[in-house]
């Protein structure tokens, strides 16, 4: 999943890793690349620590004697792994900043890499600049789902998102559009930007008060109710997309 802040998609990314589950689709790694989401939180997840903290504490030294750096990021990546009903959620935390520990990232990537052969399905909640994706040895995504708001500066962004993953290098089996609150459906020139940026819409999903409802009480949205106009929308996507 990717999408410009406030679009909804990590609320989308749930919606997926939700329809997964309940379609016998596991176990899912389900993982937060992105610092400013709170896809934990979504999920009614608590994180503990995540793999950017991981990285950090091993370029400080670690603090443990009588074990390897591999070990070590073995250890705290396996610590970071939060256990839930049908999924794993692994939360990626800062990507590493100016003056990078380049020892310390290649071993975060290379069990990363590692973690991720043993799930069938994987659903990342990304950042607007996919960092996270574009360090990772295995770049193949076979469904990069971009989430826009209906406005034509969304769509806008969302054809941004695609070009950044073509210069990232990253190798994208299928890209598709979910346009987020569309409940009146999306304007002419939405339409026309999305034919002229050769985007394939997949779906609309409806503005859902029941998510606003959630959101104010803290609840997790991954928790809606199966009636939710949201989430029916959502599951009839998927349905097409994830067969």
């Amino acid at each position: 999943m990717a999408g410009k802040g406030g679009t909804g998609k990590t609320t989308m990314a749930a919606m997926a890793l939700r329809y997964l589950i309940e379609h016998g689709k596991t176990p899912v790694l389900a993982v937060d690349a992105d610092a400013n989401s709170n896809f934990n939180e979504v999920l009614g997840l608590e994180v503990e620590m995540t793999v950017g903290q991981a990285r950090e504490e091993m370029k400080k030294g670690g603090g443990l004697v009588d074990i390897t750096k591999d070990q070590l990021i073995e250890m705290r990546i396996n610590q970071a792994l939060v256990e839930a009903d049908g999924f794993d959620l692994i939360s990626m935390g800062q990507p590493e900043g100016p003056g990078c520990y380049c020892a310390a990232n290649n071993l975060v990537v290379r069990f990363m890499d590692a973690l991720q052969k043993n799930y069938p399905y994987i659903v990342m909640d990304n950042e607007a600049g996919m960092e996270h994706v574009s360090r990772l040895t295995t770049k193949d995504v076979n469904l990069l789902v971009l989430v826009s708001d209906p406005s034509w500066r969304g769509i806008q962004a969302a054809r941004r998102l695609k070009d950044l993953a073509q210069q990232l290098k990253i190798v994208v089996g299928r890209t598709v559009l979910i346009v987020n609150r569309a409940t009146n459906g999306i304007s002419s020139r939405s339409q026309e930007e999305i034919a002229a940026q050769g985007l394939e819409l997949a779906g609309l999903i409806p503005e859902d008060p029941l998510i606003a409802e959630f959101d104010s009480q803290g609840r997790p949205t991954y928790q809606l109710p199966a009636d939710s106009p949201a989430l029916q929308a959502a599951f009839a996507i998927f349905g097409r997309l994830l067969p």
